[in-house]
């Protein structure tokens, strides 16, 4: 009982509970992290449509063609609530999981359809969001450790 002799060498086994908190909790700071990340990708992206410059190529007849001023607003209000959202991942709520999961999606999406106008960076983008979507939907549902089990006596 708690003695030095039986506990195994190396120490104490970690239990299936205990490795899936740590693959829980190393999954959520890896989509907290690349979240907050895509969202400064997005919210500097935003600032350079913003900006009014030459700072993006004028593309020609395009079906979703929008103003650099439309695009910016888009970018900008999808890369702050990404970066706020990965923000509280980063903080352990765990009811930031499914806005990562739709925020990540809807800029996939914008940086679709953006691809015209800055190709490399909206392919960047898009892969930190497809990374973000996998970790996210990959998350265990419960990530509390189970509870105690009542011990048999006899």
């Amino acid at each position: 009982m708690g003695t030095a002799w039986s506990v195994p060498p190396g120490g104490p086994r970690r239990t299936a509970a205990a490795a899936r908190d740590g693959f829980a909790s190393g999954g959520r700071v890896f989509s907290g992290v690349l979240l907050l990340c895509g969202g400064l990708l997005a919210v500097l992206q935003a600032v350079v449509a913003l900006s009014g410059d030459d700072g993006y190529a004028r593309v020609g007849s395009y079906v979703y063609a929008l103003s650099l001023t439309g695009w910016g607003a888009i970018h900008l209000t999808l890369g702050v609530l990404a970066a706020a959202t990965g923000a509280a991942l980063l903080r352990g709520a765990a009811r930031a999981r499914f806005p990562g999961i739709v925020l990540a999606a809807l800029s996939l999406v914008a940086q679709w359809l953006f691809l015209p106008y800055e190709p490399p960076w909206s392919v960047t983008v898009m892969a930190i969001d497809v990374f973000v979507i996998w970790s996210l939907a990959m998350l265990p549902e419960r990530t509390r450790p189970d509870p105690p089990r009542a011990r048999r006596r006899g």
